[in-house]
């Protein structure tokens, strides 16, 4: 496309043209298109019309697993990530929290069945503010149980470990 600006239907004749040429048919009735752009208005559109077929416009797919959005919002798939993440965090919680196993063995575990839970297809996001917020808070969740808690050498008493104490004793890059 040579950095120039195409519209959608220039785009859909070429699609089209160039897969006829190999040999390849477009199914008209699954093919759908998305306009990603900031602009409320931009995903409003309803249907595109070339010659031979028509094209509806969506506000959302899903895409190896990932709803994208016109808007790209990533909100709400964060939020869906995070459920299915804390579905799988329930499930090992008792294993996290046991005494039996090392604390290097529980990080290894957490790293390699939840963290790609929540972190798949995160190449295609850009987080905002709020929503690295909610991973950090998360994985500090995770990280708690299984370091435990922290007997304060002043008062005596149990406590939970502060998200400083949590950084220096995991070393590894946090899900952000």
């Amino acid at each position: 496309m040579g950095g120039s600006i195409h519209t959608v239907k220039e785009i859909a004749e070429t699609l089209l043209v160039a897969s006829d040429e190999m040999g390849l048919e477009v199914n008209v009735d699954k093919t759908k298109y998305m306009i990603m752009s900031q602009d409320q208005n931009a995903g409003q559109s309803h249907s595109m019309k070339t010659d031979n077929s028509s094209f509806e416009s969506v506000e959302q797919f899903k895409y190896l697993g990932t709803t994208l959005t016109y808007q790209n919002s990533t909100q709400k798939e964060i939020k869906n990530r995070l459920k299915s993440e804390n579905a799988c965090y329930h499930s090992m919680q008792n294993l996290l929290s046991s005494s039996l196993l090392s604390k290097n063995l529980k990080i290894t575990i957490c790293r390699t069945i939840n963290l790609p839970v929540v972190v798949y297809g995160c190449e295609i996001q850009s987080l905002m503010l709020r929503e690295e917020c909610r991973l950090t808070v998360f994985e500090n969740r995770v990280l708690r149980r299984i370091f435990g808690l922290k007997r304060d050498d002043i008062t005596a008493e149990w406590r939970k470990l502060h998200n400083e104490e949590l950084n220096d004793l995991y070393c590894s890059p946090n899900v952000v």
